[in-house]
């Protein structure tokens, strides 16, 4: 059966957020079409969905790296702030996007608590990743043939 490491992260990604868009659990909050993702970007996002994109992304970095906590997650999403003259300095992403949407994830059964070593992926979330990622298998054999090795 395929999982999501048979699958390349963009299309997973974006087929993930499509699912993640029509749950109840998972809305934006009112401030998030006016908050930047982090200290490091210069504007706030352009797309209109990038909240169900950062859910479907942080849903799939759980599965992959296991429990894992807020901050390791403001580091992956972190990137290089520009300082004007000075040298580029990497700056963590903000936190309080990355808080919500864990807790709009636990809140839908997708992922829990594990102590003080963050959260992990719950029984529900494994197999609604591996069901999604099997039709999405199934879908792009046709489309991509190099997909079918695997």
């Amino acid at each position: 059966m395929p999982t999501v490491y048979d699958i390349p992260a963009n299309i997973l990604i974006r087929r993930l957020a499509q699912d993640l868009k029509s749950r109840d659990e998972i809305a934006p909050p009112d401030w998030a079409p006016f908050v930047k993702t982090g200290a490091h970007k210069e504007r706030a996002p352009d797309d209109a969905d990038y909240w169900f994109v950062r859910c479907a992304s942080i849903l799939r970095k759980i599965y992959l790296n296991g429990p894992i906590g807020t901050e390791k997650l403001k580091i992956e999403y972190g990137g290089r702030k520009r300082r004007g003259t000075k040298p580029n300095k990497f700056q963590k992403s903000g936190g309080a996007i990355i808080r919500t949407a864990l807790q709009q994830l636990e809140r839908a059964g997708f992922v829990k608590k594990r102590g003080t070593q963050g959260r992990e992926m719950t029984d529900i979330g494994r197999s609604y990743m591996d069901k999604l990622s099997a039709a999405l298998k199934t879908e792009l054999t046709e489309a991509i043939p190099e997909l079918a090795k695997y």
